[in-house]
């Protein structure tokens, strides 16, 4: 599922980033990229970025850093991030 960017109280899909990619660090990288390009145009709204992930197995601490800049974003347009955890397909 990795990112579906929707409006909360319709459903209607707006994006979907990251097709079969499952890693947290690759997804918030991509979901920055696509605020800074595509997202900072988005009027008001609830907008939600949920995103799908998988428990790296061999993690042993960092991971994905959303920075204040996207921060601002989301919370200029009204975005909301849902962090789906899903079990390894391993």
């Amino acid at each position: 599922m990795p990112i579906n960017i929707y409006i909360e109280d319709s459903g209607e899909k707006l994006d979907w980033l990251c097709d079969e990619v499952w890693d947290l660090p690759t997804q918030i990288d991509a979901l920055e990229t696509w605020l800074v390009t595509k997202g900072k145009t988005l009027k008001k709204n609830k907008y939600v970025a949920d995103i799908g992930f998988d428990i790296r197995k061999d993690a042993t601490g960092g991971g994905g850093v959303l920075n204040s800049k996207s921060m601002a974003i989301m919370g200029k347009i009204g975005m909301d991030v849902y962090f789906s955890e899903y079990p390894s397909a391993e």
